[in-house]
């Protein structure tokens, strides 16, 4: 395949920790889907070309249900990226589960109902296979890397994407654990789908901090407390998460040469009649389509 170049997008606590500690060439870039949550830093890490992007914005001023998943997935293509390492605080919904933990996610429940969930609202249909929603490839080089990380590192889970911004009720949280759901969180989709249509090939790293409301918590701790010890938890499973991205991309070349099911995902997948889509459909979508019209 091509050159590689890994994107990496940061998280709540990941975000700015990320940002504040690489350096490397900030860019803005332009999308037909309008402005990223930030500008994209571009990098060199062990031999492997980077780009970060922060996915609420210089001091997390973004809520999940606000941000611009479009233009940061279009940004990230436009710059070059092959691969994208997404990072994400969750809540657990397992006892297995703990704070502090790491997980790479294997499935997806998506409960979100505000945001554009598809590039491809005009000019065509466009239906992207999307059975495994996170590159295979990716994940399986994630879970080897993180073996080496000081944590405990979870190999699959369900990430139940719900709306936010608001945290879940008791009974909600309880109806995610019946679905099967391992994960709770409020950033996966479309952030995953949008990869797959722009042929990314994406995975996550998730980083529990607390578990939900389905857990009673104990009484002798009031709420301020609580909230501080989240952080904490956050903060911890940040450190982990960074130890993991940079061991990921210093070993990228154990599967650089290797072409992820998304890097053809578009193939099939544009079910329009391709002489009555108009030219404009190639003007508008750029590099998401340039290969095929």
């Amino acid at each position: 395949m091509a050159e590689v170049k890994v994107g990496i997008i940061g998280g709540s606590g990941l975000g700015d920790a990320l940002c504040r500690e690489v350096e490397g060439t900030r860019r803005d870039v332009e999308t037909p889907f309008g402005q990223p949550s930030d500008s994209i830093i571009e990098t060199v890490w062990a031999d492997t070309q980077i780009a970060v992007l922060n996915r609420h914005g210089p001091g997390h001023l973004i809520n999940p249900s606000q941000v611009n998943f479009r233009a940061n997935i279009y940004a990230l293509k436009a710059v070059g990226c092959t691969h994208v390492i997404a990072s994400g605080a969750v809540g657990s919904l397992t006892e297995e589960i703990k704070p502090k933990d790491l997980v790479i996610p294997d499935q997806i429940i998506d409960k979100t109902y505000r945001r554009i969930g598809t590039f491809f609202d005009d000019f065509m249909a466009v239906h992207v296979e999307f059975s495994s929603p996170f590159c295979q490839i990716l994940r399986k080089h994630l879970i080897e890397c993180g073996r080496e990380v000081k944590t405990d590192l979870h190999d699959s889970g369900t990430y139940v994407c719900m709306e936010g911004p608001a945290f879940s009720t008791r009974a909600e949280s309880q109806m995610h654990r019946a679905w099967g759901g391992d994960l709770i969180g409020m950033t996966v989709m479309p952030e995953a789908k949008l990869a797959r249509e722009a042929e990314i090939a994406y995975a996550m790293v998730c980083l529990p901090s607390d578990y939900d409301c389905w857990r009673p918590v104990g009484g002798d701790l009031d709420k301020h407390e609580l909230l501080k010890e989240i952080i904490g938890n956050l903060t911890e499973a940040t450190a982990n998460a960074i130890d993991l991205i940079r061991l990921a991309v210093a070993e990228f070349g154990k599967i650089a040469a290797e072409t992820s099911a998304a890097h053809s995902a578009m193939e099939l997948a544009i079910w329009s009649d391709r002489d009555s889509i108009a030219p404009a459909a190639g003007e508008h979508y750029g590099v998401l389509v340039d290969k095929y019209l």
